[in-house]
């Protein structure tokens, strides 16, 4: 009896959001190339399509998922004339081992050990991370370019590029032992943030939230943070990621519906997540001068720690901003402390800091920003102008639940 073909379908794609990461890091252990690698993963998926509905989904399919990608990439192996001998010990079972389990050079997970083979000092910072959210975090073109704030079209090229180099330079994909991590750390960290950004605010579709990303982005700076636990950019990381996701639960009311900080129920945040993030903030300050991530952790702990949306030190965030601004210069750094200024000043002060960001290239297409502008401009009782900041903000946004949010303050201000 075949299964129903749209339960399979949903099998499938849970899957990927859940397995590829896992699935790929195995298989590259095999070919130690990432293009095969990639193209017998995807044989796999493709081949799930077919046999899960002849033979129903398997109660494991990530591990059916491995063996099956790693077997056709022995065979292309060895149509391409690499002897047996060559290739690295595989036991094919009916069930591949899972690619969770412990391994070479101490790495805790084959993914953490993929996201640092990736992370190769002969490409730049750019690619590396580009590279490894796009190949080994499962993430679109299309996200990994919002990530960095550049076209489609751009990332792809970018991506390309990288991948050329790796094939002209024939740049190994060697698993590096834990010694070399720390000369790749920040570009690791780099992912592993923009990772947790992505899942955090998914850039389209009907959630807000993607959990699979959260979790794993969390799940790889807590390895990070088992193997490098002196490391005050990872324990600043560690602690940006604890404090922000322990609001998860209180983002969407239960219809739905987007809440602002303001409007959240504090008493819903997780305690114990907030003390956790809140001495890893005390411990990654420590260092001189700190990380990006530490300034990051250190803002979303002024949040997590003021009792009430009115008791927030605006002037302590604005001021954290501003070393962020120089440690990390970024145009959301700028944004952000733009809006920040808006509380601690007043709308007209924080508007006067955002419109000096309007010609800034890397925001021309960021809906945050006139997202932010429009609030500034109700705030103040512009209500044509904050009119038309909330729509350009909407015909920016693809988050279903981003856009229900903006379409309700345009209503509101019709009203």
């Amino acid at each position: 009896m075949t299964a129903d073909p749209a339960a399979v379908a949903a099998a499938v794609a849970d899957a990927h959001r859940r397995e590829w990461a896992f699935v790929l890091a195995a298989t590259v252990r095999v070919t130690r190339d990432i293009d095969v690698a990639e193209e017998c993963v995807q044989e796999a998926f493709a081949a799930a399509l077919t046999e899960w509905r002849d033979r129903g989904v398997p109660s494991r399919p990530g591990a059916w998922l491995t063996t099956v990608a790693r077997r056709r990439a022995l065979n292309v192996l060895r149509h391409s004339g690499v002897e047996r001998r060559h290739l690295p010990l595989l036991v094919e079972e009916a069930v591949a081992p899972d690619p969770r389990d412990d391994g070479a050079h101490g790495y805790p997970d084959d993914r953490l050990r993929l996201v640092v083979t990736c992370c190769h000092p002969a490409l730049d910072r750019p690619a590396q991370v580009a590279l490894t959210l796009r190949l080994l975090c499962g993430l679109t073109t299309a996200e990994v370019a919002r990530a960095f704030l550049v076209s489609e079209p751009t990332m792809a090229a970018r991506i390309t590029r990288a991948k050329k180099k790796i094939a002209v330079a024939r740049i190994p994909y060697r698993v590096p032992p834990p010694a070399e991590l720390p000369t790749r750390v920040d570009a690791v960290l780099a992912v592993v943030h923009l990772l947790f950004t992505t899942g955090h605010t998914t850039p389209a579709g009907e959630d807000l939230v993607r959990a699979d990303l959260v979790e794993r982005a969390l799940q790889l700076c807590r390895m990070l943070r088992a193997l490098l636990p002196g490391d005050p950019a990872v324990a600043g990381l560690l602690a940006l990621l604890v404090l922000t996701d322990a609001r998860r639960a209180t983002r969407t009311g239960e219809d739905g519906r987007l809440l602002l900080l303001e409007e959240q129920d504090r008493a819903r945040w997780d305690g114990a997540a907030i003390a956790e993030g809140v001495a890893l903030v005390r411990e990654a300050l420590r260092a001189r001068p700190p990380s990006r991530y530490a300034l990051q952790a250190a803002i979303a702990a002024v949040h997590a720690e003021a009792p009430s949306w009115d008791a927030t030190d605006w002037t302590e965030v604005v001021a954290l901003y501003g070393v962020l601004a120089q440690v990390w210069p970024s145009p959301v750094v700028a944004l952000n402390r733009a809006v920040a200024v808006g509380f601690a000043s007043g709308p007209a002060v924080g508007l006067t800091a955002l419109d000096a960001l309007a010609t800034e290239p890397q925001l021309a297409g960021y809906g945050y920003l006139p997202a932010a502008r429009a609030d500034l401009l109700r705030r103040l009782g512009r209500v044509a102008e904050s009119r038309l900041a909330y729509t350009e903000a909407l015909h920016l946004t693809d988050n279903a639940v981003e856009r229900r949010f903006l379409a309700g303050r345009l209503a509101a201000l019709d009203g």
